[in-house]
């Protein structure tokens, strides 16, 4: 994959959910910190009770999302992760394997909370991506009734 030209990444950037919000100052302030990073298939990109440096946005390919060797997710174009290790900054909370060829950008830990606190739209965002997760989890986690 080649690399992406800067206006191909705040592109990018404005088509994830978490960022749809921000207005163009606030996604050049983001493409600024972000690292383009690739992985295939089948290669680990967050593994659970490991220590998490930074966020995750995938631009492109698919990825499984597990907690305790058990599939609770699957993530594409647009997903991101890696949130809850730098927000409390301790240790990821599930594994995440890529399962095609992916795309994927990346802020550093320490990019990240400057960036969360200075930008409320984006702060916004990620809490509801937070709120998602945490009712997804509660449900999945119910007792089926068949």
């Amino acid at each position: 994959m080649a690399p992406m030209t800067r206006d191909e990444r705040i592109a990018a950037l404005g088509r994830v959910p978490l960022f749809s919000g921000a207005d163009r100052k606030t996604l050049r302030s983001v493409e600024a910190m972000l690292h383009e990073r690739t992985f295939e298939a089948d290669s680990t990109m967050a593994e659970e009770g490991k220590q998490g440096v930074c966020f995750f946005v995938i631009e492109s390919g698919e990825a499984e999302v597990s907690v305790g060797g058990r599939s609770v997710r699957r993530l594409g174009p647009g997903d991101h992760f890696g949130e809850l290790a730098l927000l409390n900054e301790g240790r990821r909370m599930a594994t995440v394997r890529a399962l095609t060829n992916m795309r994927c950008f990346t802020i550093d830990g320490w990019d990240f909370r400057p960036l969360v606190k200075a930008s409320p739209d984006l702060s916004w965002g990620l809490f509801e991506g937070l709120a998602k997760q945490v009712v997804g989890a509660e449900v999945s986690s119910r007792p089926s009734s068949a």
